[in-house]
């Protein structure tokens, strides 16, 4: 017996959540059966609200406003520039409450078994968020993986004739991981411990 359309489109979405499978996703589905009306509607608001969120212009983080929470906050340390790989990093780093400065999202890492390469306007525009926010010091949190460490050897190649201080997360984030999934005090001892690159 096939099951209702419907229940197949909802399974086919839940099925392109990572770490998600069909077994998953059915079950995700079936459990949405037994919501109320009203909470299906809430639920439905909610998905389609996420397209109000968008990248800040400057430092591609997530803005919900036209006021970014970092670029715009005079609390900020503007001589510090923290350089990520994807919006979501910056909710792992600001739970230590042990970095008060900028961030970038440099969304396009280098993988060159994977041919794929920064695009030269990024760089421009990283170089560009340097030069106007007087920054002292880049800090490059990017993932513990081979793409992670390819990119942050580009990035310290394209801005070394800046003459900032470029440093790294210290070691002791686990080789392979995502910042996502490391605790608090991993990740704290991480960033006091940084050292240059």
């Amino acid at each position: 017996m096939k099951l209702p359309v419907d229940i197949q489109k909802i399974i086919h979405h839940f099925k392109k959540l990572p770490g998600i499978g069909s077994k998953s996703a059915e079950r995700f589905a079936f459990h949405l059966l037994q919501w109320k009306s009203n909470e299906l509607s809430q639920f439905s608001d909610q998905l389609k609200n996420l397209q109000n969120i968008k990248n800040c212009p400057s430092c591609r983080c997530l803005i919900d406003s036209d006021k970014c929470f970092f670029c715009k906050n005079p609390t900020r340390d503007p001589s510090v520039l923290c350089v990520i790989s994807t919006p979501k990093d910056v909710f792992a780093i600001e739970q230590t409450n042990s970095y008060k400065g900028l961030y970038y999202v440099f969304a396009q890492t280098l993988s060159p078994i994977e041919d794929k390469y920064p695009d030269p306007n990024e760089i421009n525009n990283l170089r560009q968020l340097i030069l106007n926010s007087k920054t002292k010091e880049v800090l490059l949190a990017l993932d513990a993986t081979l793409s992670g460490d390819a990119t942050s050897l580009f990035l310290k190649e394209q801005l070394k004739d800046l003459e900032i201080k470029i440093s790294r997360l210290a070691f002791g984030v686990p080789i392979g991981s995502s910042l996502e999934f490391i605790d608090e005090g991993t990740l704290t001892q991480a960033l006091i411990g940084r050292q240059s690159f």
